[in-house]
């Protein structure tokens, strides 16, 4: 029997192959990250080309590090940044356009004009679980056709499809122009506003009203079962692909997060704080999204209460190479211990508007409370305080919502290794935070997936088996000082609202 699972995960940033043992443990690591094209304020691409060279150049890397081949794998698991878009000819291969990322706003005037249409931001909110807003896919897909010359066009004729990432690598993964399967996922499609949350189908209605031809859509396929094999080229040739979760769903499936009521917070480009509710769909009435969580082979789908937000490793990213403030992400947090406090200084980076829990795209970033007593170190502190203080916002709609209050988070991601931030996230939240063993659990939750669907894991207690925590942090922070710290920070995001103007680009 083939001995290791290789999950592909497709991030903002980079691309990795994680190859993984029974035990859950990593076997071998093959990472390159892509170019971030920024053609005007708020837009953001990738090139869906390179991608798929830098998948196949680290799939290659995992497997030669390890010693393998694609005869040792008995499965691979896709796991990607979910609502990035891309549109390309199904003959020729080639895209129309770049990829549009996820944190993208040029579609801020299509989502305006749709709520226009009746219902405002929550017009398809009953059906999708989202609101109207430039993060999810169905509007790129809308932008790329009315502004690239003889898409539409040629979209009507059928000779275009469109997915977001997964559905852009599963094609090439399977083939490609040579009979790939135009294929999607049920995390992923529902974070297009397009598909309808409970039917797990597309909504041709909703299609229409952005103008979208049917023809372009994927065939949606649950998380956990054979999608097909390998192409005859490349590393993966014949090996089964049979696991396929957007990046914060897989996250949650890395956790182990099974029961209803149990969540985590993914420290990533963005953070993305998800809470299984269960066989039960939970509408939210306090600015979270409602969302497939996974769905295993013919099972029912579980849902997940999810609160998105969109900047808050890449704001270090930011510091980095903008301000030049210090030379390695790593660097961060020795700078922010130089000093007690963050000086009284709050940064709040709502570079593309703010996410969860406000939706509000007309927000831009700003710094406040600004003295000459601020140096350095207090702006390292208030760009790792952000993070914080945007996750409790999540975390406080969340517990609305749901009605039971937050015991415990556990926590995954690049940031998580900063022991300042995650002490910071218990003293503001008031609750522990957990890290696992293993905390790079998006790669995780994609092979636990693709396992389960060819028996290489027996089932979920066997994963839970596995979990385990690596350290924990408990509060100790006074509430007085946790609330005064928080009531400022509300008054610095009121700062940022209502700054983009009818007539600007962004």
């Amino acid at each position: 029997m083939s001995q290791y699972i290789a999950a592909i995960d497709q991030g903002t940033t980079s691309t990795r192959c994680m190859v993984f043992d029974h035990d859950g443990a990593v076997v071998a690591v093959g990472q390159k990250e892509h170019q971030q094209i920024f053609p005007r304020a708020g837009w953001v691409e990738h090139d869906p080309v390179e991608i798929w060279a830098n998948v196949r150049e680290v799939v290659g890397q995992a497997l030669a590090r390890a010693d393998l081949t694609g005869a040792d794998l008995a499965a691979v698991g896709l796991t990607n940044q979910r609502e990035t878009t891309v549109v390309w000819d199904r003959t020729t291969g080639e895209p129309v356009y770049n990829a549009i990322v996820w944190q993208d706003t040029r579609t801020d005037r299509i989502v305006t004009e749709l709520g226009e249409l009746g219902g405002g931001a929550d017009r398809y909110k009953e059906k999708v679980g989202l609101p109207l807003a430039t993060y999810f896919a169905g509007p790129k897909v809308t932008w790329i056709l009315d502004n690239i010359e003889g898409a539409r066009e040629r979209a009507e004729r059928g000779d275009l499809l469109m997915g977001t990432i997964d559905s852009w690598l599963l094609w090439h993964m399977t083939g490609g122009t040579d009979g790939g399967q135009h294929i999607t996922d049920v995390s992923n499609a529902s974070r297009t506003m397009l598909m309808d949350y409970r039917t797990l189908a597309w909504d041709e209605s909703i299609a229409a009203d952005m103008r979208i031809p049917v023809s372009m859509l994927p065939e949606i396929r649950s998380n956990s079962e054979v999608y097909g094999e390998g192409r005859k080229a490349g590393a993966l040739a014949g090996v089964t692909i049979a696991g396929s979760l957007g990046d914060q769903q897989a996250a949650t499936f890395g956790q182990v997060c099974f029961s209803p009521g149990m969540a985590k917070n993914t420290y990533g480009t963005g953070n993305f704080l998800l809470l299984n509710t269960g066989e039960e769909a939970v509408s939210s009435k306090n600015g979270l999204l409602t969302t497939v969580c996974y769905k295993i082979g013919d099972r029912r789908p579980v849902y997940a209460l999810e609160g998105s937000i969109a900047v808050t490793g890449s704001l270090v990213q930011w510091v980095r190479d903008n301000l030049r403030l210090i030379g390695g992400a790593g660097e961060i947090e020795a700078v922010a211990r130089s000093v007690e406090d963050n000086g009284g200084a709050y940064f709040v980076p709502a570079f593309s508007g703010l996410f969860a829990p406000h939706w509000r795209s007309d927000a831009r970033g700003a710094l406040v409370g600004l003295t000459r007593y601020v140096n350095r170190g207090h702006l390292a502190r208030a760009v790792l305080e952000a993070t914080a203080y945007q996750t409790r916002e999540v975390v406080e709609a969340m517990n609305a919502d749901s009605g039971v209050d937050l015991t415990e988070l556990r926590v995954d991601g690049g940031m998580v290794v900063n022991e300042l931030l995650m002490q910071f996230q218990a003293d503001v939240l008031g609750v522990d935070v957990v890290r696992p063993q293993i905390a790079e659990t998006t790669a995780l939750g994609a092979a636990y997936a693709a396992g389960l669907a060819v028996g290489f894991w027996a089932d979920e207690d066997e994963l839970t088996s596995q979990w385990a925590e690596d350290q924990r942090w408990s509060p100790a922070m006074d509430a007085g000082t946790r609330d005064r710290y928080y009531r400022k920070w509300q008054k610095a995001v009121a700062r940022t609202l209502d700054w983009v103007d009818d007539d600007d680009d962004a």
